[in-house]
């Protein structure tokens, strides 16, 4: 693994989830890495796989749960469609066995990723996908899950900030789709904002592939 980028689809295009990143990621930079992996996802940590695991990341940032994973001794590949936060994650995270990949839900290809995950993480990202987009993406991650693999969804919930693309979505809407897609609900928990906003809240969920889940497409 390296912290190379690689294409993942053949025209991935603009995509609307990503709007106001690139203008702000110098702030981002310092916001995403001022918390760690473990006060993010504190909630779930026992869920994560505890040996080496294959592990997707979808719209990883700065790296900081992919770098946090990595040093765990997971295989990890991490998608982030926004250039600038890319740049920022290998200053950031320089040496980090991260293998980047400018892909984007909810077609999410991995043409030079292939195969299937241990484990998807996808923090702070649902949100940004409108219904039809966020059903063609649970079916996409259900179908990148091994056997008994683990999809965790971090869910963002208040005011839009300027300039982004978001979407109200709850965790029990995302729940229920997962269980359309044969993903049941391990664990589902809210927490307050961990940067002092009283105005916005988080949602994490786990979803589970049963252990007879279908093969990839």
């Amino acid at each position: 693994m390296s912290d190379r980028t690689v294409a993942g689809g053949d025209d991935i295009g603009p995509a609307r989830g990503t709007a106001g990143y690139a203008e702000a990621a110098d702030a981002l930079a310092l916001q995403y890495e001022e918390v760690t992996f473990e006060e993010v996802h504190r909630d779930v940590l026992s869920l994560v796989p505890a040996g080496p695991a294959r592990v997707l990341d979808i719209g990883a940032g700065t790296g900081r749960d992919a770098a946090a994973l990595a040093a765990s001794g997971h295989s990890v590949v991490a998608v982030e469609p926004t250039a600038e936060l890319r740049a920022h994650a290998r200053r950031i995270h320089a040496g980090s066995a991260i293998e980047w990949v400018d892909d984007v839900l909810p077609s999410l290809a991995l043409h030079r990723c292939p195969g299937r995950f241990d484990a998807v993480f996808a923090t702070a990202v649902w949100m940004h996908l409108d219904a039809a987009e966020r059903e063609q993406a649970m079916a996409r991650i259900a179908a990148l899950l091994v056997p008994g693999g683990r999809f965790f969804v971090n869910l963002r919930h208040g005011p839009v900030p300027d300039g982004r693309h978001m979407f109200d979505v709850s965790a029990a809407e995302t729940a229920e789709l997962g269980a359309t897609h044969g993903l049941r609900t391990l664990l589902s928990s809210e927490r307050s904002d961990l940067h002092g906003r009283d105005s916005v809240r988080w949602s994490s969920l786990v979803l589970q592939a049963s252990d007879s889940h279908h093969a990839l497409d």
